[in-house]
């Protein structure tokens, strides 16, 4: 997760997606065999673009401005986050690796703003170590890299660092970085057992911002600290809101459909989400819903999924593993499948929508001991969320099973 806009050309949204190893695709039909093409000047797909689109027109320029430039890394930031921003809002890894590619093009060591958009890159793809490496080098040759401490404090809330997140929120105040502060601070209040003092820091944010990509960022994360709070209408006033602001993105999208899911409204999901297959992370909300409404997509959108998730593994790709527990709980019915990609994904990113898969999967596959990381961290940072609360207590071992446990040798 990420927190707002900073300058002309970095720009914050939302926490770290999934990202596929460089360009792979996919989205690749059901079935298609895989192919390395002879020729690295191949076109193997172009990019689709949205009727009335400028975003073909402004890369078009993004690029020429590049390559006029020659060795100047600044134009070339721009570039390389233009495409990060695309991929965060319409949910395609694809345009990460043409902006791993831009970067690539620069020799080592290279200067600040490249190694930060790197840094968001590597965490994108939930290289956390090393993108706080080169957020820290990126701070080393420029202290007043904004940016580079909001990332870091982005990564430290995914890991439950949460006092490591708010030394990030301090230093983000030092260079008076208000509104990206209180954001950043409303998160590590909120996930740290302080949803009242969370959801006042982005209320501060919010009303202290005029800029539109701002403002749907914050309101999307008051929606969803409105309903951990047991506030549901008060969520969706903050989603609709967030929603009325008519700019894509993958994270508001997924949100808003799993806060329908909760509410039992899957029909509204598939409207909402009927252009968003080609995101894997709606194709997975979309799915879900298609099952619950018995919709005629339904097969044909699980089987899309399965082939997806079959491509990562066949990459070796494993960042996928929450999207692919959920799938597998809630769609294929495995849950000793469901419960292992749930651990092996808790072991690297520890967030609310984690720990919830994570116990959810336990409780189906009658694994108590597989949820303890889950219902340690609710103890530990004190999270309120009723419905976390209760599943950790769900998925707690019954009296027989807590008697051989503490009986069992050390």
């Amino acid at each position: 997760m990420a927190f707002l806009k900073l300058t002309s050309f970095i720009h914050f949204r939302f926490p770290p997606l999934l990202l596929a190893a460089g360009v792979a695709l996919l989205a690749l039909t059901a079935h298609a065999a895989p192919r390395k093409p002879s020729d690295d000047s191949e076109v193997l797909e172009r990019l689709p673009t949205r009727a009335g689109d400028a975003s073909a027109r402004e890369l078009l320029a993004l690029r020429a401005a590049m390559a006029a430039a020659a060795n100047d890394p600044l134009p070339a930031a721009r570039l390389a986050q233009r495409y990060f921003e695309l991929a965060m809002a319409r949910g395609d890894p694809r345009y990460v690796g043409y902006a791993e590619a831009v970067i690539a093009g620069f020799p080592e060591p290279l200067p600040p703003e490249l190694l930060s958009i790197r840094g968001m890159l590597r965490q994108y793809r939930h290289g956390f170590q090393a993108a706080l490496d080169d957020f820290a080098a990126a701070l080393a040759r420029n202290p007043q890299l904004a940016q580079a401490h909001a990332w870091r404090a982005a990564i430290f809330l995914v890991q439950a660092n949460y006092a490591a997140a708010q030394q990030e929120c301090a230093a983000l105040q030092a260079l008076g970085k208000t509104i990206l502060q209180a954001s950043c601070r409303g998160l590590a209040l909120a996930y740290g057992g302080q949803l009242a003092a969370g959801y006042g820091a982005l209320q501060q944010a919010l009303a202290s911002s005029r800029d539109p990509d701002n403002r749907l960022w914050l309101l999307t994360r008051l929606g969803e600290v409105a309903a951990w709070r047991g506030q549901p209408k008060l969520a969706e006033e903050h989603y609709r809101e967030a929603l009325s602001i008519g700019r894509d993105d993958g994270y508001l999208l997924a949100a808003w459909s799993d806060f329908l899911l909760d509410s039992g409204r899957p029909g509204e999901v598939l409207r909402e989400l009927a252009d968003w297959e080609s995101s894997d992370t709606l194709l997975l909300r979309l799915a879900e819903a298609a099952a619950l409404e018995n919709a005629p997509d339904a097969a044909r959108q699980a089987q899309t999924l399965d082939d997806r998730f079959a491509a990562a593994r066949q990459r070796g790709d494993t960042t996928h593993r929450a999207e692919e527990a959920r799938y597998a709980l809630h769609l294929r019915k495995d849950p000793a499948s469901a419960v292992r990609l749930a651990a092996e994904n808790y072991a690297v990113q520890r967030e609310p929508r984690d720990a919830r898969i994570l116990l959810e999967a336990a409780i189906a596959a009658g694994d108590p001991a597989a949820a303890q990381p889950a219902r340690d961290w609710l103890r530990d940072s004190g999270f309120e969320d009723q419905r976390l609360r209760e599943l950790g207590q769900r998925s707690a071992p019954g009296p027989a099973q807590a008697a051989s446990r503490a009986g069992a040798p050390r």
